[in-house]
C-alpha cells in the first residue's frame, strides 16, 4: 500500500470518528432534554434546515408536487414542504432522546391502533411480516414490543457507511430485543426467522431501483421492493402495514391496517406477487395522507432511473392498475429539423411511447413541423417555437410548457439545443455527443461495442438511443405504415404524385424533363392526374415541369403548400414519384407506395419507411459521395432511364389496382 493511500484511509478514519464523537456528544445533551423539549428544539433546527437546505428543499418540493398537485395549490405545497423539515427536525431529535430512554418509558408516549390485526395474525403461528416506513418517529418500532408480546422481532437493515456509527446502532437495537439481519447477507436468516413464528419488519418506502416492482404510489409509478411478498409466498406469513404518526408533542400512535392476502395464486404468482406489493403501496399512501408532512420526503423516491428510464425491460414488471389513472411521466423530445429526419425518428417516437404507460410526450419542434407532429398518434403535445427565438426564450417556452418535464431527448447533435434544455432546468436530457455539449447532458448513449458492418439505417440509430434508454425496439409494427382508407383507390384513373426537386441541392435530381416524360407514359397508360409538389425553393422547377409536360390534369403545386396543405394533398395521391426527399418520407409515413430515385445518396441510409416502396438507383464508382452539386458528369442519374422508372411505376399501379380489387 503506497503512502497516499495510507494518507487516505487516515483521513477517512479520523472524519468517520470526529462524526462518531460529534453524534455522541449531542445524544449525551440531548438525552439531558425532556422529550417535549426536544420536539420544540427539533421542530426549530428543522425551520432553520428548510432555509438553508436548497438542494433537499427542492427535492421536498418536487416530491410534494408530484403527490399533490391537483389537490393542493403550489401555496399549500410550499407550506407543507416547510411543515416537513420542521417534522424531520423534531423526528431526529425525539429519535435520539427515545434510543436512551426505558421500554416502559416510551410505551407511555405511544397510543395503538388497530393492534387486533397484528395479534390474531401471531396467533395463527407462521409469522408476521410488517412493511414499516420513514413515517414520523420510526424509531419508536425498534423500542417497543410493536409485533405484540413474545413475537421475536427482526429487522433487515442495511450497514451505514460509518463503522463507528454502525456498531452503535447495532448495539441499541439488540439490547431492545430485537434481531438483525443485514440486507447484503440474502434472506435465510429472515425465512429461517419467520419459519419459528417470529416477526421481520420491512422498509417498503425506498427506491428499488432493478430488483423492484414499478407500481404507483400517489399516482406516480414508484420501484418498489416486492421483498414482502416473496417472503410471504415462502413462508404463508401475514403481512401487516404498520405506520407511526405525530399525536401531540412527545406522544405518537402506532397503527396497524389490515393484513394484506399473501397466498399466491400458483397460475400467477408473479402477477399476484406484483398486486401484493402494489397493495402494500395504497396501504403506505393511507398512512403519509393521514400525516403527509410526517414522511420522508427528502427521499427521491421516484427517482428517474440512469439510463433506462423508460421500463419495458425491468425484470419485476409494472403493475400499473388502470393506466388512465396514473400520473403523467413527461418527456419532451426535440424533433430533427428536416422533414425528412423527422419522418425517420417515428418508430423511435413509437418505441418511446409504449416504453412506459405513464408517459406523456411533448414533440418541440420548428413551426413548419407542427401539422406533421400532430399527424403521429403517440405524440401527446405539439410544442412549436420560431426558428428566430434564441435559447433564452425557447427555454422559457420549453419551461412554461407544463408544470415540469422529467427528461428530454435531443435529436439534434447541435450545441444550441442543449443549451436551450439545460437553462430550461429539465432535470434528465439524452443525447448524442457532438459540438462539444457533452457538459451539458446528463445521458450520452453509448456506440454499441464490437459493431461491425455497413452503418445503419437513419431510422435504427434514432431507435438505438431509445433502446439505450430501456424501450424495447424490436417490435415490428414501429416501422408498420398503414395505406390511407380515407379514399377510394383504383386504377383508372391513377392520382400520381410527382416530387422532381430536392431541396439538399441539385446532386439529388432526377432529369427534370425525365420527370415529365414518365408523368407523360403515365398519363397515356393510366388516364393520370398529375400532382407536383415541393417547397419553396423549388418553385422553379415546378414551373419547368408545367412548361413541359404536354397533358392535362396537371396541378402545380410546388411552393405553394404548408407541409398541412402538402400531407392534405399526399393523401389524395395513389403513388409518389420522388427523389430522395423529405416529401418522400412524409408520403412513406403517411402509407403512400413511393418510386425513389437515388444517386448521390444511400438507401441503405435513407429509403423510405415501410412496405410498397421501389428503390432506383444506379451505383457507380463515386456513389453515394453526399454532395449538394456534383462535380463530375452526374452518371448517377443520368443513367437510371425513363424505361425502367416507368416501368417501375406501372408495376406499383398494377399491384396498387390488385390490393384494392382483393
Amino acid at each position: 500500500m503506497g503512502n497516499s493511500q495510507r494518507s487516505s484511509g487516515f483521513f477517512v478514519r479520523s472524519g468517520q470518528m470526529a462524526t462518531y464523537a460529534i453524534y455522541r456528544c449531542l445524544e449525551w445533551l440531548i438525552g439531558l432534554l425532556p422529550l417535549s423539549l426536544c420536539w420544540r428544539i427539533g421542530s426549530l433546527v428543522g425551520s432553520i434546515a428548510y432555509l438553508f437546505g436548497n438542494s433537499y428543499r427542492r427535492l421536498a418540493l418536487r416530491n410534494l408536487r408530484i403527490a399533490f398537485t391537483g389537490e393542493k395549490d403550489d401555496l399549500q405545497i410550499r407550506q407543507l414542504t416547510r411543515s416537513h423539515f420542521q417534522a424531520l427536525g423534531r423526528n431526529f431529535f425525539c429519535s435520539i432522546k427515545i434510543s436512551r430512554m426505558p421500554t416502559e418509558a416510551v410505551e407511555e408516549c405511544i397510543t395503538y391502533e388497530g393492534r387486533e390485526h397484528i395479534l390474531k395474525a401471531a396467533k395463527q403461528g407462521k409469522g408476521v411480516i410488517t412493511t414499516i416506513a420513514h413515517l414520523s418517529n420510526w424509531e419508536i418500532l425498534s423500542q417497543i414490543p410493536s409485533l405484540g408480546p413474545g413475537i421475536p422481532r427482526s429487522t433487515l437493515y442495511q450497514r451505514l457507511a460509518n463503522p463507528y456509527l454502525n456498531q452503535l446502532v447495532v448495539r441499541r437495537r439488540r439490547k431492545s430485543g430485537l434481531t438483525l439481519y443485514d440486507r447484503s447477507s440474502g434472506f435465510y436468516g429472515p425465512l429461517k426467522h419467520l419459519r419459528k413464528g417470529g416477526g421481520v419488519g420491512i422498509l417498503i418506502d425506498q427506491h428499488a431501483g432493478d430488483r423492484g416492482v414499478w407500481c404507483p404510489l400517489f399516482g406516480r409509478l414508484a420501484s418498489t421492493t416486492n421483498l414482502p411478498a416473496l417472503l410471504a409466498q415462502r413462508t404463508g406469513a401475514a403481512i401487516i402495514p404498520v405506520g407511526v404518526r405525530a399525536e401531540r408533542p412527545g406522544h405518537w400512535i402506532v397503527s396497524y391496517s389490515p393484513p394484506v392476502c399473501a397466498t399466491p395464486q400458483l397460475s400467477a404468482p408473479h402477477k399476484k406477487i406484483n398486486d401484493i406489493t402494489a397493495q402494500l403501496n395504497q396501504a403506505l399512501e393511507k398512512f403519509i395522507r393521514a400525516s403527509p408532512e410526517e414522511w420522508f420526503w427528502v427521499h427521491d423516491r421516484w427517482k428517474t432511473p440512469n439510463p433506462r428510464f423508460l421500463l419495458s425491460n425491468y425484470r419485476r414488471g409494472i403493475w400499473a392498475g388502470d393506466p388512465e389513472s396514473l400520473k403523467p411521466f413527461r418527456i419532451i423530445v426535440r424533433s430533427p429539423n428536416p422533414l425528412g429526419d423527422a419522418c425517420m425518428a417515428v418508430p423511435a417516437i413509437r418505441a418511446l411511447k409504449k416504453g412506459r404507460p405513464d408517459i406523456e410526450l411533448t414533440m418541440h419542434c420548428r413551426e413548419n413541423l407542427l401539422s406533421f407532429w400532430q399527424e403521429v398518434d403517440e405524440v401527446d403535445h405539439v410544442l412549436t417555437t420560431p426558428r428566430s427565438a434564441n435559447p433564452l426564450q425557447v427555454a422559457r417556452a420549453v419551461k412554461n410548457e407544463s408544470l415540469f418535464f422529467e427528461a428530454a431527448l435531443l435529436f439534434p447533435n447541435s450545441a444550441r439545443s442543449a443549451i436551450e434544455y439545460f437553462l430550461a432546468g429539465i432535470p434528465r436530457i439524452v443525447g448524442n455527443r457532438g459540438h462539444f455539449r457533452s457538459w451539458l447532458l446528463h445521458q450520452i448513449p453509448q456506440t454499441p461495442k464490437n459493431f461491425t458492418g455497413p452503418p445503419p439505417h437513419h431510422a435504427y440509430s434514432y431507435l438505438e438511443v431509445i433502446r439505450q434508454m430501456g424501450a424495447d425496439t424490436n417490435d415490428p409494427n414501429l416501422f408498420k405504415f398503414s395505406p390511407l382508407d380515407k379514399h377510394s383507390r383504383s386504377k383508372h384513373p391513377l392520382n400520381l404524385g410527382i416530387c422532381p426537386g430536392a431541396e439538399y441541392g441539385a446532386a439529388k435530381r432526377w432529369p427534370i424533363e425525365r420527370f415529365a416524360q414518365t408523368a407523360s407514359r403515365a398519363y397515356k397508360q393510366f388516364q393520370s392526374h398529375c400532382t407536383v409538389i415541393g417547397s419553396p425553393a423549388e418553385k422553379e422547377i415546378g414551373e419547368q415541369f408545367e412548361k413541359i409536360y404536354p397533358h392535362p390534369g396537371c396541378r402545380n403545386l410546388v411552393g405553394k403548400t404548408s407541409i398541412s396543405e402538402m400531407i392534405e394533398e399526399l393523401k389524395q395521391c395513389d403513388l409518389l414519384l420522388t427523389n430522395d426527399t423529405g416529401t418522400m418520407h412524409l408520403a412513406a409515413f403517411l402509407g403512400i407506395p413511393t418510386i425513389s430515385i437515388f444517386g448521390s445518396t444511400e438507401p441503405a441510409l435513407t429509403s423510405p419507411l415501410g412496405k410498397n416502396h421501389r428503390i432506383i438507383r444506379h451505383h457507380v464508382d463515386c456513389s453515394p459521395c453526399f454532395l449538394r452539386e456534383c462535380p463530375l458528369d452526374f452518371r448517377c442519374m443520368t443513367e437510371v432511364g425513363v424505361d425502367e422508372v416507368s416501368e417501375a411505376l406501372s408495376e406499383a399501379a398494377a399491384q396498387l389496382a390488385t390490393t384494392t380489387n382483393s
